[in-house]
């Protein structure tokens, strides 16, 4: 992202505010799983979800690993959330959407939103989590990354869904696709975007103005790899090399050109790099 440090902030998330958070009861999530083999816990990003985030790798990853997705509530068939999501509760539910299906432990694999899920996870879970996969994540939201979300929130309160299509449309598509795009083929692309709206959009993006995870990163103990998409306008390539420099002994890896989300083309490629991270895991030694 923009020019903003990670400054070590005091760490909030004590046993005292998890026990007054939302809680999110684990069982409404409907939870995408699929293959056999040691356990990868799929963390989406806002907006989103596991088929349209991680579609196009689902059936090579689960060829030899148990793939556990839980959608957040609004998101795929989970139920709207009654309140405003936390942080802390969503983290919790996701942990256990993958321990209720026998997975004591497993790596995380984290989309945009999903990698401060996956972070904080880390933290409150340091026994379960074996290794991170943080792509096009971030710790804060930086001034970009805010009036993008401000803009989806506010024009999602008002209905203005066609606006919040716009906004993604613009902010997730590969800047070479954009740009040869005719009006028509504009006006299709952000009609397709609008279909693909989730009913917990609004929810989704007004968490990612609040959270932040800054506290967390000095404290990550287990192999990290953070995915770069170079081409990524929603969530600025600097917050990937924010975030492997605060995580001690993270890697960084480039996806050259890649838009937030990520083509056939940029998805292979971050596939290769994801495989070779997880090869070399100690428990897979």
């Amino acid at each position: 992202m923009s020019e903003f440090s990670f400054r070590c902030v005091t760490n909030t998330h004590t046993a005292a505010a998890a026990a007054s958070s939302s809680r999110i009861d684990p069982s409404s999530l409907d939870v995408h799983v699929q293959g056999s083999g040691p356990a990868l816990l799929l963390a989406h990003g806002a907006g989103g979800g596991i088929e349209p985030n991680f579609g196009q790798v689902l059936g090579d990853l689960a060829s030899d690993h148990s793939l556990v997705g839980p959608h957040y509530p609004g998101a795929g068939s989970s139920p709207l959330p009654g309140e405003p999501l936390d942080l802390d509760a969503l983290v919790d539910a996701v942990v256990e959407a993958a321990v209720s299906r026998g997975h004591e432990r497993f790596v995380l694999l984290g989309e945009s939103l999903g990698s401060a899920v996956s972070i904080r996870a880390a933290a409150r879970y340091p026994q379960r989590v074996t290794g991170l996969v943080l792509t096009a994540g971030f710790a804060v939201a930086d001034p970009a990354l805010s009036f993008a979300a401000e803009l989806i929130t506010r024009f999602g309160r008002a209905g203005e869904w066609d606006a919040v299509a716009r906004v993604a449309t613009h902010a997730c598509l590969p800047e070479d696709e954009l740009y040869e795009l005719t009006a028509e083929g504009l006006q299709a692309a952000v009609a397709a975007t609008r279909a693909g709206i989730p009913s917990g959009m609004v929810e989704h993006f007004d968490l990612v103005r609040r959270v932040d995870v800054r506290g967390d990163l000095a404290g990550i103990s287990v192999p990290t790899l953070v995915a770069m998409p170079t081409g990524d306008r929603l969530v600025l390539p600097d917050c990937s090399r924010q975030l492997a420099a605060a995580i001690p002994g993270a890697s960084l890896v480039e996806i050259p050109g890649g838009a937030h989300v990520l083509g056939e083309r940029h998805r292979k490629l971050w596939l290769g790099h994801v495989r070779e991270f997880l090869a070399a895991l100690p428990e897979a030694r």
